[in-house]
């Protein structure tokens, strides 16, 4: 060992050489290396323990908690399942509150919207009812607009002949002529001293001419003026328009004019407002040639106003001629209001003394009630003035009394 120590001293390191001290020195070193070691693992070691210590008491302390927790959560949650089942009861109990509602608002429904149904059947029925009259009416009124679409054809077929034509514009004047005058006002188909025949003719009162009245209007020419389709036919139809009416004009004049027999104007009848509007907007001329021919152009219209005139006029020469007549019946008809007023003066005279005997009446009887109430209550003590009968009556009864 001394040997060995020998030779370990003898060493050197870095060419420095090596002493005993140096190697306690290093021994030491390492002593104090290996106890700080030691040292420093007991601490860790201890370190640890408490950490794990700490870590056991701080999940404790989490389960402690956590069991709290889950406790708290275990009561809530059988509160909140008392909840539930209470809140499930109270709804089971509103929700049968809410199926009786329902059952007795479905059940007011269903009656109201029964009675709706049937007020709505009844209303239903008779609006078809009323739907059923209103189509029986419009097929009774396209039936008759049938016949009068039959009608209006035929009356165009009538219009299409001159002789039909001519009889339908005398069937209009003598109808309206017919409805207005009294018939020995007028005569149809009258002859004149020149052997003429005028459509009809008018007898004016306090006159012994006559007033003639045409009414064979020539339509053809009015009928080729709407049928024209150009403008040369246009003016072709206006000129036979002025020619037709002019020479009727013209034969009207020649014709039914007879001095001492006829009035100074005649009427020319026109059987269509529309040919008389047509007339007067589009051929002037023609109505200044008949004023100046001193024949009148009349419409429907017209001529029933001119028909209602010369009636008034008829109707005051009747009065005139009358006014003798008149003055009779009012004569007489005064003499009876006067018959009449005196009957109602004798009448009221009786009246007069009936209501005085009415009078009389009622005081007599007034005084019979009093006298009775007197009686019945047996009092006759301001009543010197009364009858001595009356006296000896109520003196017996005062006896039979006492």
């Amino acid at each position: 060992m001394d040997h060995a120590l020998s030779t370990f001293i003898g060493y050197r390191l870095f060419n420095v050489p090596i002493t005993l001290f140096h190697v306690v020195a290093a021994g030491l070193i390492v002593a104090s290396v290996i106890i700080l070691l030691l040292t420093a693992g007991f601490v860790g070691l201890l370190r640890a323990r408490k950490e794990r210590r700490e870590a056991v008491l701080v999940e404790a302390a989490r389960q402690h908690d956590m069991d709290e927790k889950m406790a708290e959560i275990a009561r809530q949650g059988a509160e909140l399942t008392g909840r539930l089942r209470a809140m499930s009861e109270h709804l089971g109990s509103r929700q049968a509150d809410l199926a009786r509602l329902v059952s007795e608002r479905l059940d007011n429904v269903s009656h109201r919207m029964g009675q709706n149904l049937e007020a709505s059947s009844l209303t239903t029925g008779e609006h078809l009812t009323k739907l059923n009259e209103r189509l029986a009416v419009i097929d009774a009124a396209q039936a008759r607009l049938t016949g009068l679409t039959q009608e209006v054809v035929g009356l165009k077929d009538i219009l299409a002949n001159k002789q039909s034509r001519g009889a339908f514009g005398q069937g209009r004047m003598e109808a309206i002529i017919r409805d207005c005058l009294p018939p020995a006002a007028f005569e149809f188909q009258y002859t004149l001293s020149n052997r003429n025949r005028p459509d009809c003719i008018i007898r004016l009162p306090g006159d012994d001419r006559v007033m003639v009245v045409d009414a064979k209007f020539p339509l053809e020419s009015f009928t080729a003026l709407k049928d024209a389709a150009s403008e040369e036919a246009l003016k072709q139809a206006q000129a036979r328009v002025r020619g037709d009416v002019g020479k009727h004009i013209k034969d009207i004049a020649e014709k039914y004019f007879v001095p001492g027999e006829t009035q100074d104007i005649a009427v020319l009848f026109v059987p269509s407002e529309s040919l008389y509007a047509d007339l007067n907007e589009h051929f002037e001329d023609l109505v200044q040639k008949a004023h100046k021919a001193r024949v009148i152009i009349v419409s429907p219209s017209l001529l029933m106003m001119a028909v209602q005139v010369m009636q008034a006029i008829v109707r005051d020469a009747n009065v005139r001629e009358q006014a003798h007549l008149i003055q009779d019946e009012v004569r007489l008809l005064v003499e009876d209001v006067s018959r009449l007023r005196a009957r109602v003066a004798k009448l009221d005279a009786h009246f007069r003394q009936a209501q005085e005997d009415i009078g009389q009446i009622t005081t007599s009887a007034d005084k019979i009630t009093k006298r009775g109430e007197r009686i019945d209550l047996l009092d006759f003590s301001d009543h010197a003035d009364a009858p001595k009968q009356s006296g000896l009556l109520a003196a017996s009864f005062i006896k039979a009394a006492e």
